[in-house]
Order: C-alpha cells, then sequence, then structure tokens
C-alpha cells in the first residue's frame, strides 16, 4: 500500500496509542532473564493543571525510559500524583472559593480528594498524549489509603530508632498559609523596606540608638546585644536598657554574633526576627513573648498592636515612635528576606510543639552518600554539597493543615508519653479515631489526639519505598537503589536531600544509582509555573495543533541541566524534521517493498559501503551520548546523519539507480536496497525515543515484517548489527562528495542550471592511490554532474575553473 502524501499526525498518533494500548507495550513484567531499569518518577503536584515546564521535564525523562527500553532493559516506569500537600489545598481552596480552616475538616478533605481525583484524570490524558511510556498500572496517589500506610510506617520506624524527636521550639512559620515549614522551603526575596534608628534609654536614662528594619517586634524585645570587643558598650556589662513605647526592662549582654560595623553597632532581640534572635534565644536562656499569632494578627502582648497584620503593625508603631520622639531618624534600604515559596510572604519565626527529623548530626553522611551517586549533569552535586553543608536547621516535618497524612500519635497530658498507633490499624487519623484506652505508661486516661499533618516531602521523600512496596516485599522484584532519579534542579535541596535521607535511616543505601538533573522552561528570565500563570501556552493548546513528535523534540533540544526558553522557531524545525523524515522514507518505499529479506548481498559498491560506514559511526556516537543521558546530543548526531549524509549526499547519488535502473547490474540494485532497508531500520530505532509516533507508523508501514515484534519500541539495539567499517570507501566517498560540491559551485558561479551537460569533467587528484580509487566511479559521477566524458589525472592545477567554448562546458575540479 502506497503512503500517504502527507503525514496526518493526528490520525497515526490515534493509531499508534491504540497499538501499545492493545499490546500492553509498556507494561512492566517481572522477567528474570531482563536486567532491570526502575525509574524514581517525579509525582506532579496536584495543584492546578500542568503547564509546558511539565512537559518539557516529563519528556527527558521519558527519552532516557525508551532508550533504556530498546537497549533491553526490562523498564519499569510508574507515574504518581503528589495530592496530600499544602498545593492541593490552595488549588482546592481557590477553585471552590473556600478556606479549609473555616469548613469542617472531614468535609475539605473530602474536596481535596476530589479535586484532586479529576485534575489526576486530566495529567493522565495529557501523558498519554505527548506518549509517555507509563505503565499506567503503576500508578499510586501520595494521599492513598497505601501511601499514608507505608509514610505513617516509615515516621514510626524513624522515632523507635531515634532519628525523630517532638520538641517546643521556634519553628519557620508562614502566617499566611498557617503552617509551619523547613528551611528547604524558603526563597530568598529583595524587599524595600526603612531602617528606622529608634532611641533606647539606659536606667541611668541615657540614650542607646538601636537601628532596625523590625519596629513592629519591640513589644518582644527580651534584650540588647554588643559585641564584647566594642569600647563604646562595655561599661552596660550587668545593666538594664528601657524598652521605648513598652518601658520595658531588658538586660544588656555581650556576644561575638553582634557586628560592629553595621549600624550603631547594638541591636535588640526579639521574640523572633530572625536566626540571630533564636541563636541569642537559646544561648543566653532568653524569655519568650509571642507576638504574632498563627493568624499573622498581633496578640494582645504588642498592646496597641493587638489585632494588626505584620503591615500595619509597622505603620502603627512608627507613628507610635514618632509621637513620642523616639523615631530618630530613618533610611530606604533593600534588602534580603525569606520568604515561603509557595505564597512568596514574608516568615515568621514562632514557638510550636513540633516534630523533627535529626539531620544536622548527619551532615557528613549525607555529603558521603551524595558521592556515591552518578550525577548527571555532575556540577549539578554541587548544589546539593552547597545546600548541605550550611545547613543549620534539623528537619521540621509537622504542618498545621486540614488534608494530608497525620502523624500516627496520641499524647497523654498528664505524662507526656507518645503513644503510636499499632501497625495493624494504619493507616489511622489520630483526630477520627480516639485512642479508647489508659495511657500505656501513667494509666491516665487523659489521652488527646496529635492534630498536625506531615510535611509532603515526608510522604514524597518515600517515593523509591513506595515503588517497591516497603517494607512488604516487592511483587515486582524490585529493590532500592532504584536505577534513576529525573527530577529538577530546583528541588535537589528537597526531594533528592529529603530521599537520600530517608534511604539512609530506613536502608543504609542510596536511594537510586544516578539522578538526571533537568532545568526549567523560562518566561522571561523567570520559570514557568503554575501559581504565576507566565506560559504563553498551555500543553493542550500546542498539542492540539502540533504533533506530539514535534513537542517532544523541542524538549530533546534542552541542554541536560540548563534552563531554556520556550521556542517556537524549534517547534518549526522540528516539524520540518517530521516532514523530511515522512517524504524520505515515502521516495524509499518501492526499494524497500522490493528488497528480500532473506537474500542478503556478500558484497556492496562504494557508495553503499560508504553509507553504512556512516552510519556506524553514527550508531557509536549515539550510544556514547545516551550513556551519559546527553540525549540532546544523541538526537543531534542522528539528525545531522539523516539531514546532510542520507537526504543531501546518499539519496541524491542514488537517484540515478532508482530512475534508471536498467544501467546498473542487480548485485549493485540488491546492495542498495538492502543499504536503504538497513539504514531506514537503523534510523527509525535511533529516532523511536524522541519521536514515537511516527516512527512506530514508518516501522507499521515500511519495515515491520509478520515475525517482528509488534512495535518499533519492542525492538531492541543490536550492537553488532551497525558495526560496519569501510574506511577506504568512507574515504573515497569523501573525495567524490568533494568533486560533485565543486562541480555544483563551477555551475553555480557560471549561472547555469545544476543539469547543465558537461561535456567534459577533469578532475585532478596529485595522491595517485586515491585517484586509483576514484576512477572506477565514473560512472557515479557522470550521473551527477550530467558529464558526457571524464578525465582522470594526477597532474597539478592552481584551482578548480570552468570554461565555456561556444556552449561546450568543460569542468576542472582540484582535490
Amino acid at each position: 500500500m502506497e503512503m500517504d502524501k502527507n503525514y496526518e499526525h493526528s490520525r497515526y498518533e490515534q493509531e499508534s496509542r491504540e497499538l501499545w494500548e492493545r499490546e500492553n507495550i509498556y507494561k512492566f513484567k517481572p522477567d528474570q532473564s531482563k536486567k532491570v531499569f526502575s525509574i524514581d518518577t517525579p509525582p506532579p503536584t496536584v495543584s492546578g493543571s500542568l503547564h509546558i515546564g511539565h512537559v518539557f521535564s516529563y519528556t527527558h525523562a521519558d527519552l532516557i525510559a525508551r532508550y533504556k527500553k530498546l537497549m533491553g532493559f526490562n523498564v519499569f516506569y510508574p507515574m504518581g500524583f503528589d495530592d496530600n500537600g499544602l498545593g492541593t489545598e490552595r488549588f482546592v481552596e481557590k477553585k471552590n472559593g473556600v478556606k479549609g480552616y473555616l469548613m469542617k475538616r472531614s468535609d475539605f478533605v473530602a474536596l481535596c480528594a476530589k479535586d484532586a481525583a479529576e485534575a489526576e484524570k486530566e495529567f493522565e490524558k495529557l501523558w498519554r498524549k505527548l506518549a509517555l511510556s507509563i505503565d499506567w498500572t503503576k500508578t499510586y496517589s501520595t494521599i492513598s489509603a497505601k501511601t499514608r500506610k507505608l509514610s505513617q510506617r516509615s515516621f514510626i520506624d524513624l522515632y523507635k530508632r531515634g532519628f525523630v524527636y517532638r520538641k517546643q521550639q521556634p519553628a519557620l512559620y508562614c502566617t499566611t498559609c498557617r503552617t509551619s515549614v523547613a528551611q528547604a522551603e524558603l526563597d530568598n526575596a529583595e524587599k524595600q523596606t526603612m531602617f528606622n534608628d529608634i532611641e533606647f534609654l539606659t536606667e541611668d536614662g541615657k540614650q542607646i540608638i538601636i537601628a532596625t528594619t523590625r519596629p513592629e517586634l519591640l513589644g518582644a524585645c527580651v534584650a540588647v546585644f554588643y559585641h564584647p570587643n566594642d569600647e563604646r558598650y562595655k561599661h552596660l556589662a550587668g545593666k538594664f536598657a528601657i524598652t521605648p513605647i513598652y518601658n520595658k526592662k531588658v538586660p544588656f549582654l555581650a556576644d561575638d554574633k553582634v557586628e560592629m560595623e553595621k549600624g550603631s553597632g547594638i541591636v535588640m532581640c526579639c521574640t523572633f526576627g530572625d536566626q540571630t534572635d533564636i541563636y541569642w534565644y537559646k544561648k543566653h536562656n532568653l524569655p519568650f513573648i509571642q507576638v504574632v499569632g498563627i493568624d499573622g494578627k498581633w496578640t494582645n502582648e504588642s498592646g496597641d498592636l493587638a489585632g494588626l497584620n505584620v503591615h500595619d503593625a509597622r505603620k502603627k508603631i512608627i507613628e507610635l515612635l514618632k509621637e513620642n520622639g523616639k523615631l530618630l531618624s530613618q533610611k530606604a534600604i533593600t534588602h534580603n528576606v525569606n520568604t515561603h515559596e509557595r505564597c512568596k510572604q514574608e516568615i515568621e519565626y514562632l514557638v510550636l510543639m513540633q516534630w523533627f527529623v535529626k539531620i544536622l548530626d548527619y551532615k557528613e553522611k549525607f555529603l558521603e552518600l551524595a558521592d556515591q551517586i552518578n550525577w548527571y549533569p555532575e556540577f549539578m552535586k554541587a548544589r546539593y554539597r552547597d545546600w548541605v553543608q550550611n545547613l543549620n536547621m534539623d528537619w521540621c516535618i509537622s504542618r498545621q493543615r486540614f488534608s494530608g497524612v497525620p502523624f500516627p500519635v496520641w499524647h497523654c497530658t498528664d505524662c507526656k508519653e507518645v503513644i503510636l498507633a499499632d501497625d495493624n490499624i494504619l493507616p489511622v487519623d489520630p483526630q477520627e479515631k480516639p485512642f479508647g484506652k489508659k495511657c500505656p505508661k501513667c494509666s491516665s486516661v487523659n489521652v488527646i489526639p496529635d492534630t498536625d499533618m506531615m510535611d509532603t516531602w515526608n510522604t514524597s521523600s518515600l517515593t523509591p519505598q513506595i515503588n517497591i512496596s516497603w517494607p512488604e516485599s516487592s511483587e515486582d522484584n524490585l529493590q532500592i537503589p532504584m536505577g534513576m532519579r529525573p527530577q529538577a534542579h530546583d528541588i535537589i535541596r528537597t526531594w533528592a536531600f529529603y530521599t537520600i535521607i530517608k534511604s539512609f535511616f530506613h536502608h543504609n543505601n542510596i536511594p537510586w544509582n544516578d539522578i538526571v538533573i533537568s532545568g526549567h522552561v523560562l518566561a522571561g528570565k523567570e520559570k514557568i509555573s503554575k501559581s504565576k500563570e507566565n506560559a504563553k501556552t498551555s500543553p493542550e493548546a500546542l498539542l492540539e495543533t502540533l504533533p506530539a513528535d514535534v513537542v517532544r523534540y523541542w524538549a530533546a533540544n534542552a541542554k541536560l541541566g540548563n534552563d531554556t526558553a520556550f521556542s517556537e522557531n524549534q517547534l518549526k524545525i522540528g516539524q520540518r524534521l517530521l516532514t523530511k523524515l515522512w517524504n524520505a522514507f515515502r521516495f524509499c518505499q518501492p526499494q524497500l517493498e522490493l528488497f528480500d529479506k532473506s537474500n542478503k548481498p556478500n558484497s556492496h559498491d562504494v557508495i553503499n559501503e560508504w553509507l553504512l560506514h556512516e552510519f556506524g559511526k553514527t550508531w557509536k556516537t549515539y550510544h556514547q551520548y545516551f550513556a551519559s543521558y546527553d540525549y540532546q546530543f544523541a538526537l543531534e548526531s542522528v539528525e545531522k546523519f539523516f539531514w546532510s549524509t542520507f537526504c543531501d549526499n546518499y539519496i541524491e547519488l542514488v537517484k540515478d539507480q532508482i530512475f534508471n535502473p536498467d544501467k546498473y547490474s542487480p548485485t549493485v540494485l540488491e546492495s542498495t536496497r538492502y543499504t536503504l532497508h538497513e539504514i531506514c531500520f537503523g534510523l527509525v530505532q535511533l529516532l523511536a525515543p524522541f519521536l514515537p509516533h511516527i516512527t512506530e507508523t514508518l516501522y507499521q508501514q515500511l519495515l515491520k515484517a509478520e515475525s517482528d515484534p509488534a512495535s518499533i519500541h519492542l525492538t531492541q539495539f543490536d550492537d553488532k548489527r551497525y558495526q560496519y567499517e569501510f574506511s577506504t570507501s568512507a574515504e573515497t566517498m569523501g573525495n567524490i562528495l568533494e568533486i560533485v560540491s565543486i562541480g555544483r559551485r563551477l555551475k553555480t558561479e557560471l549561472k547555469v542550471s545544476l543539469k547543465t551537460e558537461l561535456a567534459e569533467l577533469v578532475v585532478y587528484c596529485s595522491d595517485q592511490e586515491s585517484l586509483e580509487n576514484i576512477k572506477p566511479q565514473a560512472n557515479l559521477l557522470s550521473g551527477i554532474l550530467n558529464a558526457q566524458k571524464i578525465i582522470f589525472t594526477s597532474n597539478d592545477l592552481d584551482e578548480s575553473r570552468i570554461t565555456d567554448t561556444n556552449g561546450a562546458f568543460t569542468a576542472h575540479v582540484k582535490i
């Protein structure tokens, strides 16, 4: 059947997807004869629709999955949905116009589950259209009963082994999201504010000037610090300062963390403005005054500021300071502040009873583990190392949320005993299931549930364990470490780091052998994100108008680990590739149909030896790049061969054979048909990870025999097949292509058609061996350059030229 004139992508994509589903092409089947390559696929956050950045990064993982399958691995490629996080709660609140803390908790949890399930169906629909080779029987949800049970088991295991503790201490807190957050969830943002010089007094009425950007915390001032070597303030030792507005006595204390050169060299310590305040609070055993409430409103402890939010409280205190003559001066500055990465609002510090995972004691071990993992690209490991080395807090895993994974714990209010849930009742929500028994330690009946939820990363960090069904034995015979973790660089400090933590604590092992880091898609100078809604187009819109393979082609052209801009030009190049691929194979179709697979030629002519030799080099280069996950360069190597060697040169060279077969021997024609089939199949295989739809269609229509695998994606790379070595022919063809190129250039310079007849072609080559190898190709040169007579000579020639003798052209070509 003759191929369609054009590649109708909608029709052929649908046919391919139906074939893959019907034949279970991507279903993982345990097979002891095959080596497993398991992928710890990123579970996308269910917090709205997917954007073009997701298409970008998930395509990268799929390129590797498809390549490994063609390499003969038994590929385990699951998909998860991260639907237990704060992002999902915010998505549900925005979608339904509600606030979780104003609803009955069980109703809000049910609403989250409903909306998340609907969003996940849309995610799957898009991933299927993009041709992700996911095994859709291997999916999980981070809020499912199975995952909640596993996450609670992890917590209990770590608690029993001393890696988890609970303590009331200062914690990072987002008053907008109303939850504590971890250090890894902070962003830095430049904010404009005022540097305020405020007058404090000593007990004997002398003025002390303190500069601060946070005067609204004055009500929580518990000490004034100076550097022990600062001669200006040494006399204040053992004395007290009087705070303005509040008129409270607070001690002067010396500490070497004070920067003598900054401001007035003397600073107030409030509970809490920053990490230094917390450090002093702990070191000097200072009292705690809470002026910031969990709702972000200033408490009664703040006096006239009570009930105000941070900005209004700052405005109010400035007014009061001015009225009392305590504001001496102001200066506008720009400084960096910590913000919550989720809502971009400034972070506060509150003292809360929180659960923590011990990480500071194991920093050296976490650095050691990173060295056991292969990082692609290697330089990304430096980001991990920098993060670990600069950690200054244990991992707070408590969140004050409404939906999520509860801590499987009750507390005795009398003896403070922590009561863990039994394994046989997991997953459990202590708020929904009363303990129902006496405290096992003191027999008190005053037992209350833990009301916090786990940090979403506390569950997401267990994706390898979810995939292997830990702690039970995996029915798929999967083990840790898994094969590969693909992820973006911005979550090295969270997902990668936390997963390494959990794998070490639970298994004393690394979670995966390889970690492959992709970049972001940029909108201007910032990354495309759901929260900013800064994408010019949606994945759905792209896939409505463009072949999925074109979108994948754009994604595949990004360098590993690097951010890239969304490129419409790259999409156009991808579209041209699909068109050229279709047209080239359509041209080859008659020869492929004449090819007798059982009649393999014993020898080949120089053209076919050259093409097989060049493809063998491309084959080797392609696999070398993929071995280090450099898919961009692997694609580039195939494209270069296809466009230049195969289309621009080889097809042009054999056109005379195809259109005038009577001029050639059956042996030469059979060699060409064999070569065409060999190269077309090889091209389809090499391009299959990138362009799965069109390669499937070409395989089905032109290359698949009855006994062949059902899909191109079930074929396997055969290293021995393309180990062609014809260096002499390759050198000869290099000379022939140079002759052809010069001959065409000479015609162009003379402004005559490339089809113009040459009465004579004189080829000059000083190397006698090369000249002898070129001579047998006179028929080939004659057909391409339309030369009636060809003369080969080893004489020297200054430069190539063309002459016109009464309309008879003679070309002199020097190589």
